[in-house]
């Protein structure tokens, strides 16, 4: 079948006029040369964007990793921590310690063991540092709805805390 083809493909080329065939020469190096250019200028403009992008996405990259040995601490933390006292407290002082007095909007306790809060207005990395200075007390966030700001980072959160239970 290839062969056929191929057979098919001289003929056709060898039937034409030597005028002809240097025409279909130069249009083929032409398209090949718009094809190429157009290919070269297509990456450039995404190397462009990229390497605009990188510092940002390495900040982002560095966030994670401080977040995810966060976390390892957490899962690591001893259950010794004392697992009473005032619940709204404790969440206003974490929050007082970490600065976000100013985006907490609402500290509601529903019982000893379950607080309601409202930030409005807050980074998301500085409201996960304070869940962290939560969960580092033995306090959970069970329940809630984050979302996002149009200021990149910024989020609305409302959620519910709940303290372990004694082990």
């Amino acid at each position: 079948m290839r062969d056929r083809l191929r057979e098919r493909l001289r003929k056709a080329w060898e039937s034409r006029s030597p005028r002809e065939r240097r025409l279909i020469l130069i249009l083929g190096v032409i398209l090949s040369v718009a094809l190429y250019l157009w290919l070269v200028s297509a990456a450039d403009r995404a190397r462009t964007r990229l390497r605009s992008s990188l510092p940002q996405l390495r900040v982002q990259a560095e966030e994670f990793e401080q977040q995810a040995a966060g976390y390892e601490r957490i899962k690591v933390a001893p259950s010794t921590l004392p697992l009473s006292g005032d619940l709204q407290a404790l969440a206003q002082t974490e929050a007082d310690a970490l600065g976000l007095s100013h985006a907490l909007n609402g500290l509601d306790a529903l019982d000893d063991d379950q607080v309601q809060v409202a930030f409005q207005a807050v980074p998301f990395a500085d409201w996960l540092k304070w869940t962290v200075a939560m969960q580092l007390q033995r306090v959970r966030f069970e329940k809630g709805r984050i979302e996002a700001l149009p200021e990149p980072g910024m989020v609305t959160v409302t959620g519910t805390f709940v303290r372990a239970a004694p082990e």
